[in-house]
């Protein structure tokens, strides 16, 4: 007897993170709801307890890997998954949390917590890529949703996600948004960030602070000079650069040069 066919299944999981990029796939609402005739939801604890058995055709995957157990857990859900697609800048390039990178764990610990020998950490806050192969990465803090309702719908067509691998300037212009950085001195860096947020912050008068991690290729030293003449310090720039996204190499390389210019 052969087994009976059931529709693309679909699983979402939890990592070390604020659980934002979960809550933008909800808060999709009606297209969810049309989403939810074509899949099967095999996990996703936000949304319901119900829990199917793997393979899963896509899981989703929020947070970064930050302690022992994280590292065993993505290790099997990348077994159960025939597609996996990180999502939002915790899972991307280890997140906020990831400041703890730049300084010793024990004295983070220490300062937070006051029992911090019940705390079992990783020296590190890491992207889920440096530890298992990932088909995907979706940018933002949190993401968008278009940009994942389009990953969703490209994986039930068995077709590549359309996702912008070109800056934050590019939509600035698309959107007829002038630049903050030329009409009015404001530091920004949508000249080295990917696009997807609709150039959200540079619409209302704010430059890009980097929530969608390094663009194709960028030069993010580059933009160090642009920035301190826009009045920004070495310090601060090193503090744009590492806020959402301190684990990115090209971030982090921008930082560190900062941080050498202003010692």
């Amino acid at each position: 007897m052969s087994a009976v066919a059931h529709p693309p299944r679909l699983a979402v999981w939890k990592f070390s993170s604020c659980d934002g990029c979960q809550l933008t796939l909800l808060d999709c609402e009606d297209e969810l709801l049309a989403l939810a005739g074509q899949v099967e939801i095999g996990y996703f604890l936000e949304a319901s307890d119900r829990e199917l058995p793997p393979p899963y055709d896509l899981s989703l995957v929020e947070g970064s890997i930050a302690t022992a157990a994280d590292l065993e857990r993505v290790r099997r859900v990348r077994e159960q998954s025939r597609h996996l697609v990180t999502i939002g800048a915790c899972a991307t390039a280890g997140g906020v949390q990831a400041l703890r990178n730049l300084a010793s764990l024990p004295e983070y610990q220490a300062v937070v917590y006051a029992r911090p020998e019940y705390i079992d950490s990783l020296d590190h806050s890491t992207p889920v890529s440096a530890h298992v192969p990932v088909d995907l990465e979706l940018r933002g803090c949190p993401i968008d949703r278009r940009q994942l309702l389009e990953v969703i719908t490209a994986y039930l067509a068995d077709r590549r996600p359309d996702v912008p691998g070109h800056s934050v300037c590019f939509e600035c212009k698309l959107r007829g948004t002038t630049c903050v950085t030329v009409a009015h001195g404001t530091p920004c860096l949508g000249p080295v960030t990917q696009a997807g947020c609709g150039a959200i912050c540079p619409a209302y008068g704010r430059g890009c602070y980097g929530c969608f991690g390094p663009m194709e290729t960028p030069n993010t030293r580059a933009l160090l000079p642009l920035l301190r003449r826009d009045g920004v310090t070495e310090a601060d720039a090193a503090r744009l650069y590492r806020t959402f996204n301190a684990a990115s190499p090209d971030f982090a390389d921008a930082a560190r040069q900062a941080d050498e210019e202003g010692a």
